[in-house]
């Protein structure tokens, strides 16, 4: 039960709890039409807006970059999770992040779980707007490094030759830090951790930090990068062999997603701090790509073709988005407006009154969806998208329920993470509305579409010219300065 707060805390302005999972397709819940039962998500759903039309970037680097900046990946050399040889990994300092802004507006943050955006000292999150953190720098599949003899002899010459301890993730290691401090090694990510990462650490210390902000009536912002579905896909224990008729490991994990989802609900409930809460539940990526006993199968991008390496197809950049604020956005509300990853940092900052702190000195990407979740509007004002693959180049531009593609993988025998990328004698066009399957190349089907060049290159056209304005920034650079 709840504990109530006085009015002045009631009052203030709005918590944010940002719960990003890992390469969760979009068809993996119950609510989105799933085989696993997931109640808490469903619940949550039921008590918020649910986007059947939210749109991330193809990797996890991207899409977080483009959380926590507004910015398409491309401006800010984070389109691809592999930075250049002799590249540093991740977003430039200067980059301006939405826990940079919440903690200008006078925030208290946190992050635990995955960052994903920079790996040496100066660019960790504790280096980027959050208070403190717990987590890892780059991916979960650093768990199962030390599973080779051979690494683990790769790792000892690094670090003999280094004779220095920035190498802070060889061997691969859960960091920890705090703000104006150098980050630390908390202890090994490897596969022993890996199963219990969510449940021992990551969501009891997002619990407890909910807890010690609500006490304080500190407004806060948590962003809790869940472990699963990214492989190895290693479930808890408690959870191991609960869902066989529903899809094996795969169901497990997402069967236990949901009751650790729970967990976190309930602790902004017996906080006293659900009304003034919004919480965001989405994932980074899609599902699917990887061969045999990867364990990224089993999972579901619903009704469309693509996986998470590297299509242009909706299967990879269309995944689940919750949004809830009791008493503030409409509840059980379903809509297939667009809205996209970028669109998070602008939409955050008008909704607890910040909207100045919003960069103007370089582009912005992300639309102010803010009216649309308050019920003022009808639409999120954003009608297109544009697609990059992970070499930085254009793959596809979204336009109202139109989509052009312009570069795609080469063909369905293989996995994507196999496949070249081609560009057709033609973009191709698919009429999303009608086929969200894109099966139906529309120059095959009609010859009256050539009027959709014109908003596509419009949309081409129009962030051409910002880039000679404000070039991007290049993949692996060491420092920018605007």
């Amino acid at each position: 039960m709840g504990v109530a707060l006085p009015a002045s805390a009631q009052d203030a302005k709005p918590n944010i709890v940002f719960i990003l999972v890992d390469n969760v397709g979009y068809g993996d819940f119950g609510v989105y039409g799933g085989t696993t039962a997931t109640p808490r998500i469903d619940e949550l759903a039921s008590e918020g807006i649910r986007f059947t039309n939210y749109n991330v970037e193809v990797q996890c680097t991207p899409s977080r970059s483009a959380i926590m900046t507004g910015r398409h990946p491309v401006r800010s050399g984070t389109y691809s999770v592999l930075p250049p040889p002799g590249g540093a990994s991740g977003m430039v300092p200067w980059e301006y992040t939405i826990a940079e802004l919440l903690s200008d507006a006078g925030y208290a943050t946190a992050l635990y779980g995955k960052w994903h955006l920079g790996n040496e000292q100066g660019r960790l999150p504790n280096d980027q707007g959050f208070d403190e953190w717990w987590g890892i720098p780059n991916s979960w599949d650093q768990s199962g490094f030390t599973s080779y003899p051979m690494y683990n002899l790769l790792a000892k010459e690094i670090l003999a030759e280094e004779k220095k301890t920035e190498l802070l993730n060889v061997p691969p290691h859960v960091l920890e830090g705090k703000k104006g401090e150098p980050s630390k090694p908390a202890m090994d990510l490897d596969m022993k951790i890996r199963p219990v990462i969510d449940a021992d650490y990551l969501i009891p210390k997002t619990v407890a930090f909910i807890k010690e902000q609500a006490e304080a009536e500190k407004p806060f912002f948590v962003y809790l990068g869940y472990s699963e579905m990214h492989p190895p896909i290693q479930c808890n224990p408690a959870f191991v062999g609960t869902s066989p008729e529903r899809g094996g490991m795969y169901a497990d994990c997402i069967a236990e997603m949901d009751y650790r989802v729970g967990q976190v609900l309930d602790g902004i409930k017996d906080a006293g701090i659900e009304d003034n809460t919004i919480v965001v539940f989405s994932s980074d990526n899609a599902t699917g790509g990887l061969s045999g006993g990867a364990g990224a199968n089993g999972g579901s991008n619903g009704p469309f073709r693509g996986d998470f390496f590297y299509t242009p197809f909706e299967g990879s950049m269309r995944v689940p988005a919750i949004v809830r604020w009791p008493g503030k956005f409409a509840e059980g509300q379903v809509t297939e407006e667009m809205f996209a990853a970028v669109d998070w940092m602008p939409t955050l900052a008008s909704l607890v009154g910040e909207s100045k702190l919003v960069p103007t000195d370089r582009p912005i990407d992300g639309k102010d969806a803010a009216d649309f979740l308050l019920g003022k509007s009808k639409t999120t004002g954003r009608e297109d998208y544009m697609f990059f693959g992970t070499d930085g180049e254009l793959m596809s531009v979204k336009w109202r329920y139109y989509k052009m593609i312009k570069r795609m993988t080469a063909g369905p025998a293989l996995d994507a993470i196999d496949q070249a990328y081609i560009e057709p004698q033609l973009p191709l066009f698919f009429d999303l509305s009608s086929d969200p399957h894109e099966d139906f190349n529309l120059w095959t089907t009609t010859l009256t579409m050539a009027w959709l060049f014109d908003p596509m290159l419009h949309v081409i056209g129009a962030f051409d010219e910002s880039v000679k304005k404000y070039p991007n920034i290049p993949a692996g650079a060491r420092d920018f300065k605007g």
